[in-house]
């Protein structure tokens, strides 16, 4: 499947959400419950690592968000790529945590997370071939529709940063 890796735009935003919401109502990709508004979603994520994976519509997006206000944790942000359903298993999603982390290594982040819900083992394993590593399990983190939901923790450290 040919496709590009492109930033992300403001007019992708429809496509984006409906891929997002996509996530949402399987019940194992996010604790969200409703997609927010674009304006809400810009403002929580860095404008460096916005991405989507285009080939006539959107196939899926990756993007990072600072996971502290600290400036001691600038370089540290948190994952999240979605892809859409019928493109799943394509190497869509492959493609475009590739480009975010060569994205991030350029922009000074040095720290790569990722909450996964156990049961998304095919997000588990693409990270995994990404470099990133599992630190351990939040049990019981969040609730979801009133049960325990707990989160894989995963982090890939920057190679550029000399942390690894």
């Amino acid at each position: 499947m040919e496709f590009k890796i492109e930033k992300m735009k403001h007019e992708d935003w429809e496509q984006v959400s409906k891929i997002y919401n996509e996530g949402i109502k399987t019940g194992n990709a996010t604790f969200e419950t409703e997609v927010p508004s674009w304006e809400s979603w810009i403002s929580k994520h860095l404008p460096c690592c916005n991405l989507v994976a285009r080939r006539n519509k959107i196939l899926g997006w990756a993007a990072v968000s600072p996971t502290s206000s600290r400036n001691i944790y600038s370089g540290v942000t948190e994952v999240s790529i979605y892809v859409s359903k019928e493109c799943k298993r394509t190497g869509v999603g492959l493609s475009l945590l590739k480009k975010l982390i060569e994205l991030s290594e350029n922009n000074s982040i040095w720290t790569l997370q990722a909450g996964i819900f156990p049961e998304n083992e095919a997000s588990i394993n693409l990270h995994k071939k990404c470099g990133f590593r599992i630190v351990g399990i939040r049990e019981k983190i969040g609730k979801m529709d009133d049960v325990w939901r707990d989160v894989v923790l995963m982090e890939r450290r920057s190679k550029k940063a000399g942390i690894t």
